[in-house]
């Protein structure tokens, strides 16, 4: 058993809408706003729809069968999370703590890779506060106007929001996000909207979020870099602490090999055909899957598009954003 297929778990949301059909998920309404499509989080967990651990969830598997993965200890969490997200309006304007202020396991850095978007979509990443006081000032005034940076975004962008940095997405944005396994969210404000299922204002949790927050805002440097494997362009979006972010291009047939102890895979377009010792498998926009420890060689073909995440190795430079080339 090498690769593990994955069905996502759904999460409703003020502000999701309906763009998640074009990944072939059954929505149940009009607000989803997550598909948790590699999960194993106390609130939320993908199960396997392949194989001989079919109908088990990802948290049984990694519980039960570690040595599938490399190894871990006992009590170690599944460390990486991954979503695609519906912003139909504007998520609310929040922050995260890292893994020292975190009360999970994790912190909660993320990435954003913009899947789609509106020719007027924005994001809301960082902020024009000076220092500490500065925050709170503009913050207890509202002044959203005066401390709210926003970026406009199309479709490929790529985003890197370490844990700390003030941020949203803008209604109008489809994204992959790429995470730790964490789900703590500090909310600085949510463009006063009423929750519908409790006719309150959502929580705010200001205090807390100043907390945490960066100040000065300073934007990381991206040390992206491309190259050909086989028929396929592989660019390396990411190298940070936490986790590595490839996507491949796939236009025909290319080999590779499986370096990691284990591989997040997301088809976010068009079709491909993935064959390793055992099997092939045929993969198309919106499918999920991880490829394990054993896996060795393997081939792409086909005409698609793949976000490829996995635990950056201890043996990876300190540098944050640096470069391995196979």
């Amino acid at each position: 058993m090498t690769v593990l297929i994955l069905q996502p778990e759904l999460h409703n949301k003020i502000w999701g809408g309906t763009n998640l059909k074009q990944f072939n998920y059954d929505l149940a309404s009009d607000h989803v706003g997550e598909a948790w499509v590699i999960a194993a989080h106390n609130n939320g967990v993908s199960t396997v729809i392949n194989g001989q651990y079919k109908g088990k969830t990802l948290t049984e598997i990694w519980n039960e069968q570690p040595d599938l993965f490399g190894g871990h200890d006992e009590n170690q969490e599944f460390p990486l999370l991954v979503k695609i997200l519906d912003a139909h309006e504007n998520l609310s304007i929040q922050v995260h703590p890292n893994d020292k202020q975190s009360s999970e396991n994790f912190g909660k850095t993320e990435s954003w890779y913009i899947l789609d978007s509106t020719p007027d979509a924005k994001l809301y990443y960082g902020h024009y506060a000076t220092d500490q006081a500065d925050l709170k000032n503009l913050v207890a005034e509202k002044a959203w106007d005066k401390l709210l940076r926003t970026i406009p975004v199309q479709k490929g962008d790529f985003f890197y929001v370490p844990a700390g940095t003030f941020h949203a997405l803008g209604a109008g944005v489809l994204a992959l996000e790429i995470q730790q396994s964490s789900d703590t969210t500090y909310r600085f404000y949510d463009f006063d909207r009423v929750d519908l299922t409790t006719n309150k204002l959502r929580p705010l949790q200001i205090e807390e979020a100043i907390a945490v927050t960066k100040v000065p805002h300073v934007d990381p440097i991206l040390n992206q870099r491309t190259r050909i494997q086989g028929s396929t362009i592989l660019t390396r979006l990411l190298t940070s602490p936490k986790f590595t972010i490839d996507k491949l291009s796939v236009r025909g047939l290319s080999n590779f090999n499986q370096h990691h102890s284990y591989e997040l895979f997301n088809v976010i377009a068009g079709e491909v055909t993935l064959t390793d010792n055992e099997t092939t498998y045929y993969l198309k926009k919106g499918d999920n899957f991880i490829m394990l420890k054993d896996t060795g060689n393997y081939t792409l073909d086909g005409h698609g598009d793949i976000m490829v995440s996995f635990v950056t190795p201890d043996s990876y430079s300190n540098q944050e954003l640096a470069y391995l080339d196979n």
